[in-house]
C-alpha cells in the first residue's frame, strides 16, 4: 500500500492542477494528510462513499496523464541515469590522468547544474 500511495503523491505532483479544485482537496488529505475518508466527508459535510468516488476519479485522471504524456516515468529513469553518471565520474576522479580528473569534474558540474 505504502508504494501505491507514493505512486499516487509522484503523480499528484506532476498532473494535481488538472483535478477539480475538490478533487485537489480530498486527494491531498487522503494521501498527504492521512485523513480516512470517513474523517473527509465528515469535513466535507459529504458522504463517505461521496469521497471514495472523487479520489477514485481523481486516481484514474492522473493515471491516465501518466499513461498519455509519461513523464513520472521518464523522470525517474533520468535520475537513475543521473546517478550512474555520478557515480561513474567519482570513480574517474580518482584517475591519475590529470585531463581525465578535469573532464571528470566537468561532468560532475554539469549533473549539478541539471539537478539544480
Amino acid at each position: 500500500m505504502k508504494q501505491e500511495a507514493f505512486k499516487m503523491t509522484l503523480l499528484f505532483d506532476f498532473y494535481g492542477s488538472l483535478l477539480t479544485e475538490k478533487q485537489q482537496c480530498y486527494f491531498d488529505l487522503y494521501y498527504n494528510q492521512d485523513f480516512s475518508l470517513g474523517e473527509i466527508a465528515e469535513q466535507e459535510g459529504i458522504s463517505r462513499q461521496g469521497v471514495h468516488d472523487a479520489i477514485n476519479r481523481a486516481e484514474a485522471v492522473l493515471q491516465q496523464m501518466e499513461q498519455t504524456t509519461g513523464c513520472v516515468q521518464r523522470m525517474q529513469l533520468l535520475r537513475s541515469a543521473m546517478q550512474e553518471i555520478t557515480r561513474s565520474a567519482q570513480t574517474l576522479l580518482q584517475h591519475q590522468d590529470t585531463q581525465v580528473r578535469q573532464e571528470a569534474q566537468k561532468i560532475l558540474s554539469s549533473v549539478s547544474s541539471v539537478k539544480e
